[in-house]
């Protein structure tokens, strides 16, 4: 068992295969040029694996595939099947913006994925477009399509922006609602690499705009998921909010990182991180376990996001894209 230095039990391992995206979120990377080709010194798939093996021997039971966009990595559905043959019944899920879902979907369903996050901003082809920066509202929306149809459970994050897309908070939900998927509202994470011009929207706000339509009533954190749950008491929907400004989002945190470069990472937020490249490269299983151990010991109690703390100089310069949020 896994456990950190404020007594949490951490289950739950992120790993990012690639800091490489498709798209240019406004949130996210906008001023990477699509041409822009990062220097990773990408780990090998069998390298992960030889330390995800031994998270998961240590008692991780949760795994989520993150990028940049995870699907841009060739062959992702050969490590998903390498964790999945180790350990059949860890949930094995998967962060994407959905564009190459139309044709991976039945590859991952095939390999043991069980279930997918999707970024969906907006049902607006031209919003969608303003986001990303690309046109791509079509081929996620067929890619969502895909994904149900094949069997993976789906479950959609948005991230509402003031004068963006605030005015689809309640499209999307219903959009979720009439096709069976959870939708979580996400505020938006200040960071340095986003344009500086946005504005999230805190989680009151975000509410605000469901109860112009409908009664909720709050069902509270789900274990340690960081999404607070509400219902729609017209319909018995339940959605969820993701605040990281609260510091009770941390309390129960049972999440570590793992990058493409091996880089382990203790908390979104902080920028510091050890590596566990040198080790798996060298076959180092005892190496790799010690750094493990010491990022644990590490572990922030809580993030350094707050309705406090709005400083500049508080600002992450944690590049998202490298730790797939």
């Amino acid at each position: 068992m896994l456990i950190d230095g404020h007594g949490r039990k951490v289950n739950y391992l992120r790993v990012s295969v690639t800091e490489r995206c498709n798209f240019r979120c406004q949130y996210c990377m906008p001023e990477k040029p699509f041409s822009w080709v990062p220097k990773e010194n990408l780990l090998s798939f069998e390298e992960l694996f030889m330390f995800i093996k031994v998270a998961m021997d240590e008692g991780v039971d949760k795994i989520r595939i993150t990028g940049g966009e995870p699907l841009l990595r060739e062959d992702l559905d050969s490590f998903i099947k390498m964790i999945n043959d180790h350990n059949p019944d860890v949930d094995l899920a998967m962060t994407t913006n959905g564009f190459l879902l139309p044709e991976a979907s039945q590859r991952l369903k095939d390999a043991g994925l069980k279930r997918l996050n999707i970024s969906l901003d907006s049902l607006k082809a031209d919003v969608a477009a303003k986001i990303a920066q690309k046109d791509v509202l079509p081929q996620v929306l067929k890619g969502i399509d895909k994904a149900l149809e094949v069997g993976l459970k789906v479950k959609l994050n948005m991230v509402p922006l003031k004068g963006i897309n605030d005015d689809e908070i309640v499209d999307i939900l219903d959009y979720a609602q009439q096709n069976g998927m959870k939708v979580r509202f996400i505020e938006y994470m200040e960071n340095r690499h986003a344009d500086q011009s946005l504005r999230g929207m805190h989680g009151k706000e975000i509410l605000a705009k469901v109860k112009e339509k409908y009664t909720i009533r709050a069902l509270g954190r789900e274990g340690a998921s960081p999404s607070f749950n509400y219902i729609i008491e017209e319909t018995g929907y339940e959605f969820g909010l993701i605040d990281p400004h609260k510091h009770d989002f941390c309390e129960s945190c049972n999440r570590i990182r793992l990058t493409a470069e091996g880089f382990l990472i203790p908390c979104l937020y902080f920028d510091e991180a050890m590596s566990i490249a040198d080790h798996v490269k060298k076959g180092d299983i005892e190496g790799a376990s010690q750094v493990l151990a010491q990022v644990l010991k590490d572990k922030p109690k809580e993030n350094r996001w707050s309705d406090e703390n709005t400083d500049d100089e508080d600002i992450s310069s944690r590049a998202f894209y490298e730790t797939g949020g």
